[in-house]
């Protein structure tokens, strides 16, 4: 059967029952049949709702790798700690999560320090970890804008996975309906933001490792404050050892450093006698329950991992990602979700197989401007995070198109703002619920638009303190 004595021990112990498709394997070892295994193993094991499905099967056997485990204890452990998990997760202010990482990690230093900006009589301060020299890139996502470059092979760090916290976090996934699916995901090994010029090299990684690994710190440090307990060394083990100070996080090499490519999409809009003057429609996201992290909180859109899609090398630009996640999470492509499993197409993003709208945009240059904005480090889980902007500059688009945007299963709703409201936008920024990324991409963002949007912007000047 392919199952270890210590499960088969906690069998014998009652602490829980074997899973569904094993009952006929066990039925025919002990000579019985399915209903005498069935009273035997007692009514409970038919009334457990909990049953993972096949999407976390390459996660299961992942984990039962690394920890050395036999293939499907993984899986048993899930379904034991299936009757404590919880499909609520706390959701403490952006700012107490901010201002907690601040304290751990002793900022600012020197060189480093968390992003803040002010914007009328708001000031925030984010968990972003960045410097002068990483904002206001203005650097176009164009093959001279931007030049990012995969390694393939080379050294990679051990996993560093807490099975018992892997366990878990699997066991909550799946009572909560989370996506998690083990795709290539890349880690950044080197990185030089200028303004006008953006050179990275990455690397590739799993999926699997990342969320049972570094993205374990966020969930640990909400625990650890919605218990109303300080974010304090030696009080949060899982952070202690994988992220301790500022000099690890710098570390990109020496660790895994998974993260994403978010944007703050403008659209502009003609004079509407509705609506009033010229504008551009900010789109502002609330995030699912379904996404790996900063769930149920608001987001610039899109949002995505970095990863590659049909080819790793040429999937590694920023401005590649992006022009993926537009189609994806705003023109309806789901032949591009990374999550939905295997890939079939050679090329997703060929013109022919473009959505009528970025089909629209390729057609002409000037259409759709790509930017990345800024860059920081995310003291939440370490991820890096390429703040950018997406502009489409021709008004023609939105009385074309502007029905057919909408979000994907990553978002829970979608909002959407005038550049002519500087009060909304203001008391959009002093919102609690944004993720901290989201925040610093919006305000990187408008920050740029109100130089290049000429008439239609009339927004507050977002200054900076770091």
């Amino acid at each position: 059967m392919h199952v270890d004595r210590s499960t088969v021990a906690r069998w014998e112990a009652g602490d829980y029952v074997p899973l569904p498709y094993l009952w006929p394997k066990l039925a025919s070892v002990l000579g019985r049949s399915r209903d005498e295994l069935q009273a035997l193993i007692g009514p409970s094991a038919v009334t457990r709702e909990f049953s993972p499905d096949d999407s976390f099967e390459p996660v299961f056997t992942w984990l039962d790798r690394h920890a050395g485990w036999p293939l499907g204890h993984a899986r048993e452990q899930v379904y034991a700690s299936a009757a404590t998990s919880t499909r609520s997760r706390p959701n403490p202010p952006r700012s107490v999560i901010a201002a907690s990482l601040a304290g751990y990690y002793a900022l600012p230093t020197s060189d480093h320090r968390p992003y803040t900006a002010r914007c009328g009589r708001v000031e925030v301060t984010t968990s972003v970890l960045t410097r002068s020299a990483w904002l206001d890139l203005a650097c176009s996502l164009t093959a001279t804008g931007e030049q990012t470059a995969f390694e393939a092979g080379g050294p990679r760090p051990p996993a560093a996975v807490d099975e018992r916290a892997a366990v878990r976090r699997l066991a909550d996934a799946s009572a909560s309906g989370i996506r998690i699916a083990d795709v290539p995901l890349y880690r950044l090994l080197e990185v030089d933001p200028r303004p006008g010029a953006l050179r990275a090299k990455v690397g590739i990684a799993s999926f699997a490792e990342y969320a049972l690994s570094v993205d374990l710190l966020e969930r640990e440090l909400i625990e650890h404050l919605a218990s109303g307990r300080s974010a304090r060394r030696e009080r949060m083990p899982l952070r202690d050892r994988q992220l301790p100070d500022v000099s690890a996080v710098l570390n990109l090499p020496g660790r895994l450093c998974a993260g994403g490519v978010l944007a703050l999409t403008a659209i502009a809009r003609p004079t509407d006698p509705f609506r009033g003057g010229a504008d551009f429609v900010l789109l502002v996201q609330k995030r699912s329950a379904q996404v790996v992290n900063t769930a149920n909180r608001l987001s610039v859109i899109p949002k995505s991992f970095h990863g590659p899609l049909a080819d790793r090398r040429a999937d590694a630009r920023i401005g590649v990602t992006l022009r993926r996640e537009l189609e994806e999470e705003l023109f309806g492509r789901t032949d591009v979700d990374r999550s939905a499993g295997d890939l079939r197409v050679a090329d997703p993003m060929h013109p022919t197989r473009l959505s009528a709208p970025m089909r629209w945009l390729s057609e002409q240059p000037g259409r759709l401007r790509m930017e990345c904005t800024g860059f920081g480090l995310n003291l939440v889980s370490g991820n890096y995070e390429f703040a950018s902007l997406v502009v489409i500059e021709d008004e023609e688009f939105w009385p074309r198109f502007g029905g057919d945007v909408e979000a994907n299963w990553e978002a829970a709703g979608l909002q959407q703002y005038s550049t002519l409201d500087g009060d909304l936008i203001t008391e959009l920024i002093a919102d609690k619920n944004w993720s901290n990324e989201g925040l610093f991409a919006f305000l990187q963002g408008i920050r740029r638009l109100a130089e290049i949007g000429g008439d239609r912007v009339k927004i507050p000047a977002v200054e900076l303190g770091c």
